[in-house]
């Protein structure tokens, strides 16, 4: 199906605005769920007397569950399709949330932060696919940025609820209030949405834009499936699982161990450290819009898909190189704007190696691709989060931590550069 020239620009319609919007409430609430135990670890440790290794566990769990959800949540995506997957994942996660807040010991904790892991693990899953349901692949990055963008706002809203929450009422009822969150956006779910060919409000105008360039092997997938075996069949599964290997962790660490990092460097409590933590996560906000206005206004602008997405990321690569520098900066705030721009930067990349999934691969199987890349990842994070543990355990220093978070994101652009020459659809047999 083709369209006029004149019409590759189309503004988004208040239906694709509203999926979009429903993407990035979900989006925020699972990050608001998901940094509650960092922002709480303060409290807990002195409560229940843990070490910084039993933290590391406890993340760890999460990271776990969350590898072994993405690669089952993804396969369930492509099967059910996302108005009924994601509504199970967010009621997952928001049990396994709310359970927090009854638990007393280390392994409580892990066993309620897998379930709260394995219920995440369905958002970018679900999202990215209805993203390349609803979009055509000019304007992906773009809507991924800002649907990508709720992962910051709810690290900015996390601090803010929890410690308000936390002084006010114990912290315990963080936990119960930030889980409730989930349940309501599934009613919101339910009533806005449906796939574009089902969608009553859907002109025909619009639904032919959003198939525009749909291809042969779209149609393909559809009558023959594509599940893990053959996915690894390319070797551009295997570069943007090794990406997200060595790229996702840095992120983790971003968000569970900052107000730590915080705490302990720069001797801010639960309260202090909320300004910080707002300009990181505001930076990080701006950095997932722009990251994928930019992959795309590159393809506006008549550059290619392969090149507008890998200078996007090899720019985001780029501002993350600072971090090195920040476990021996002696100002607070210098510090904390060298995160928030890395920080920014790893928002603009995902934009951008999520958008790369659905210029590859068919709709049918984004899903799929996106769980297990996602899989990949969480074991990233997964072994990121026990040694990071251990390690400020036995030294009490970010150095190293912040040393080899710098030089992840060069290391995935070459492994992007090299094992896919050209970023373009893969050739179905």
């Amino acid at each position: 199906m083709s369209i006029p020239e004149k019409s590759l620009t189309k503004p988004l319609s208040n239906i694709r605005w509203t999926i979009v919007a429903l993407l990035f409430f979900a989006t925020t609430i699972n990050y608001i769920d998901r940094q509650v135990i960092g922002l709480l670890k303060p409290f807990i440790q002195g409560d229940l007397h843990w070490d910084e290794a039993d933290y590391g566990y406890i993340v760890t769990a999460f990271q776990m569950a969350y590898a072994l959800g993405m690669i089952i949540s993804g396969r369930l995506l492509d099967r059910f399709g996302t108005r009924i997957g994601y509504s199970m994942s967010i009621f997952v996660w928001s049990v396994g949330a709310t359970l927090h807040s009854v638990m007393h010991s280390v392994f409580g904790f892990g066993v309620v932060r897998a379930v709260l892991g394995f219920g995440e693990a369905g958002n970018f899953p679900a999202a990215v696919k209805t993203i390349a349901e609803w979009f055509p692949k000019r304007d992906r990055a773009f809507a991924t940025g800002i649907f990508n963008a709720g992962s910051t706002i709810g690290a900015i809203i996390a601090p803010i609820i929890v410690a308000t929450v936390t002084i006010s009422l114990g912290w315990r009822w963080a936990f119960i209030i930030t889980g409730s969150l989930g349940i309501i956006w599934i009613v919101f779910w339910y009533l806005f949405y449906q796939s574009p060919s089902k969608h009553k409000r859907i002109s025909a105008s619009e639904l032919s834009y959003i198939q525009s360039d749909n291809s042969q092997a779209e149609k393909a997938i559809v009558e023959k499936g594509m599940g893990w075996g053959k996915l690894l069949r390319y070797k551009q599964t295997y570069a943007i699982c090794f990406s997200r290997f060595v790229t996702d962790w840095v992120w983790w660490f971003f968000l569970f161990w900052m107000p730590d990092f915080l705490n302990k460097t720069q001797h801010l409590d639960i309260k202090a450290s909320v300004l910080p933590l707002i300009l990181i996560y505001t930076m990080a906000s701006f950095g997932g819009i722009l990251g994928g206005a930019l992959s795309s206004g590159f393809i506006r602008a008549g550059r290619s898909i392969d090149f507008s997405r890998k200078t996007t990321i090899l720019i985001c690569a780029l501002f993350v190189l600072p971090l090195i520098f920040v476990a021996q900066i002696q100002n607070g705030w210098l510090a904390v704007i060298l995160i928030g721009f890395a920080a920014a930067a790893h928002q603009g990349w995902a934009s951008n190696i999520f958008t790369v999934v659905s210029d590859i691969y068919p709709k049918n199987t984004v899903g799929t691709m996106i769980g297990l890349s996602g899989f990949t990842g969480a074991i990233g994070g997964a072994l990121s989060a026990s040694f990071v543990g251990l390690l400020l355990k036995f030294t009490g220093s970010y150095t190293l931590i912040f040393v080899a978070a710098s030089s992840m994101y060069l290391v995935a652009w070459l492994t992007l550069k090299i094992f896919i020459p050209r970023i373009e659809e893969i050739n179905v047999d």
